[in-house]
């Protein structure tokens, strides 16, 4: 489904991304794992169309992407969740979620898609009339997950959606991932907590310093020398 290949940005003068290649076919939840300032958010940010590639290729669904406009990806169905959640302060939870509508495709499909996400998520429907700033940060995130939902992904990514969060709300919201993950939903998932990425994802790649380091399986990945020394904390 997505494809990078050779993938190199910048910031000013700063490199930081060089020659990353990876992707995630359908219907299959992917991490993307390493410190903070390894390049992760940068990623997603490339392939929704908000900064420039140096050099290298994403493709979509067979279809070179690179020169199309943030929103034009939006139309085939990438969205992402950003680190941060990012609703509307002012608007009620409803017109947040309709925001997530805008296009043609997921316009047809409002009603469908907003009982969807009132299931996942019911404390959004007993707040659909507050506005986004009175909720907790946990509903936030929720809230923008389902902004996400009602755009009809095909492929949905996340930044960080367990940042900040208590751990039962971080609980909460990686059950609702792996629901979206089964209703046929391509996932591509970034986060620190390796714990939490694999609770999910099948597969995943390990990101340092800009680099693809390791890529494989959960239980390759989970088992490496490399990954329990410097994410789970497990000495030689």
């Amino acid at each position: 489904m997505l494809r990078i290949c050779d993938l190199s940005v910048s910031y000013d003068v700063v490199e930081v991304l060089r020659g990353v290649s990876m992707e995630v076919k359908a219907k299959e939840c992917v991490a993307l794992v390493g410190a903070n300032g390894s390049g992760k958010s940068t990623i997603l940010k490339a392939v929704s169309g908000l900064i420039k590639k140096n050099k290298g290729s994403i493709s979509f669904e067979g279809r070179e992407i690179s020169h199309l406009e943030a929103y034009k990806r939006v139309d085939l169905g990438i969205v992402q969740v950003p680190e941060g959640r990012r609703v509307f302060p002012e608007m009620s939870v409803l017109d947040n979620l309709l925001v997530g509508a805008y296009n043609k495709k997921a316009r047809k499909k409002t009603k469908e898609n907003l009982d969807f996400v009132f299931q996942l998520f019911p404390r959004l429907f007993e707040r659909k009339h507050q506005v986004g700033n009175t909720l907790s940060g946990g509903e936030q995130q929720m809230l923008a997950i389902g902004r996400a939902l009602l755009e009809e992904p095909k492929l949905l990514m996340l930044d960080e959606p367990s940042l900040g969060l208590a751990p039962v709300i971080v609980d909460e919201v990686y059950q609702t991932l792996g629901t979206i993950y089964e209703r046929g939903v391509s996932i591509l998932l970034v986060e620190e907590n390796i714990y939490r990425a694999f609770s999910v994802a099948t597969r995943g790649y390990v990101l340092e310093n800009g680099n693809i380091v390791l890529s494989g399986s959960r239980t390759d990945l989970l088992s490496t020398p490399f990954v329990k020394e410097s994410y789970m904390g497990i000495k030689k």
